[in-house]
């Protein structure tokens, strides 16, 4: 059963993405994973693929999937760049993306491929606008 919108978390100091993903700034480089909106509809994650270290990728490009009980869903960059680190505890604990998408849930750290590609995304009023039609 999914929850209401207003008892979802969405952080201010996120950017999100229309596709669900959001990004916070982490130094040099950005963090992604998926909104608590998007684990919520998922239901019980089971298995989240990812890429590797290394991977380079174009805004809009799929970087893996999340499967859950419901569906395989596929994962997009809402920013290019490169990967230069994995969230591998998912591997042995995907449940961390339904617990805790913000933190422990986190996907992977990317090195942008352009400092301000983080100004096209929504903040978390335009996202919440965006969720409530």
């Amino acid at each position: 059963m999914s929850k209401d919108i207003d008892e979802l978390s969405f952080p201010a100091d996120l950017r999100y993405a229309e596709d669900h993903e959001w990004v916070r700034p982490d130094g040099e480089h950005v963090r992604i994973g998926i909104s608590d909106y998007a684990q919520d509809q998922l239901g019980d994650i089971v298995f989240v693929e990812l890429p590797a270290v290394g991977d380079t990728f174009s805004a809009g490009d799929e970087f893996g999937t999340v499967e859950s009980v419901k569906a395989v869903s596929e994962l997009f960059l809402p920013v290019g760049g490169k990967v230069v680190a994995v969230n591998d505890s998912l591997a042995d604990a995907p449940e961390k993306v339904n617990a805790d998408p913000y933190q422990a849930g986190w996907m992977l750290r990317l090195l942008p491929d352009s400092p301000d590609a983080l100004e096209a995304m929504m903040d978390k009023d335009a996202y919440l606008a965006m969720l409530k039609g």
